[in-house]
């Protein structure tokens, strides 16, 4: 029995829904007179059956994510956490992924997501100094966000990098990693192949949609993205370990022992553990 509040099978069934709602918020805006890129700042709503796990959830949101959080309430028979996000540039698809990271730290913390609205004045808009000469600032600032765990703000800013530079590979595959990390895994793909059509040698980006592929039951796709890694990197023992994984997914055990030989050879320490458990 699931003694959760917020549960696996409502996380997985409001994903979507949440998606789409985030949609119509920004159509909203539009329709009020917000401009693609410009500033706005949103209050924030969670709910939760425990004051401790929204008092988690906020000393989180508030380190990483620089949030500001009033005193919780007591409702009934649950809290509410409600508080104000730092300003930031939106587009419809990048309020969208946005929340769903709000929605995928809140489960996190076993605390529901449970309102949002943007508190900006659509006639007195901002808007970020995007300088087409220094996109890596905001690529790096994206890296900054993805060693807290804000994937959603990672996103803005690798999609402002990609706007002032649209054939910046590492923007599109770090943008990709990011939206794979709140299980937005189609959309990940399409950046992934966007940084490989930019350069398709391009190692990051074919090793993790290779473990993409993999994860979506693709294995002979995955297996051509790491058979070029190896081509392009004869000592990339990361290339050798994920082939190796995907071997075994496809029922080649001796296949996917020999790479995990060889990917411990050049230093991939978890492979010891496929060896030892599957190669005996």
């Amino acid at each position: 029995m699931d003694s959760r509040f917020f549960t696996k099978r409502e996380f997985n069934s409001g994903y979507s829904e949440e998606k789409y709602a985030a949609t119509n918020v920004y159509k909203r805006m539009l329709k009020d007179g917000f401009k693609d890129y410009a500033l706005a700042k949103f209050d924030i709503d969670f709910i939760s059956d425990s004051s401790q796990k929204l008092d988690s959830l906020s000393a989180f949101l508030q380190e990483n994510y620089d949030f500001k959080f009033e005193k919780l309430v007591q409702d009934d028979d649950h809290w509410i956490l409600t508080g104000t996000a730092t300003a930031l540039p939106y587009t419809e698809e990048d309020l969208m992924f946005w929340v769903i990271d709000l929605y995928c730290k809140g489960y996190e913390f076993d605390c529901r997501l449970d309102g949002y609205g943007a508190l900006s004045d659509p006639d007195s808009s901002s808007y970020l100094e995007a300088d087409p000469e220094v996109p890596v600032d905001f690529y790096n600032e994206g890296l900054n966000e993805i060693n807290k765990r804000n994937f959603g703000k990672a996103i803005i800013y690798f999609s402002v990098a990609i706007k002032s530079s649209p054939k910046m590979k590492e923007a599109w595959q770090a943008r990709g990693y990011c939206k794979e990390m709140i299980y937005s895994y189609k959309a990940a793909r399409r950046d992934y192949d966007k940084a490989l059509e930019i350069d398709p040698d391009y190692t990051d980006a074919l090793l993790i949609r290779g473990t993409n592929k993999d994860d979506a039951g693709e294995y002979d796709g995955a297996l051509k993205d790491y058979n070029r890694v190896i081509e392009l990197e004869l000592d990339n023992g990361l290339a050798y370990y994920n082939r190796g994984n995907t071997k075994f997914n496809l029922g080649d055990k001796s296949g996917a022992c020999m790479d995990w030989a060889k990917a411990k050879s050049l230093g991939e320490t978890d492979a010891q553990k496929r060896i030892d458990a599957e190669c005996k």
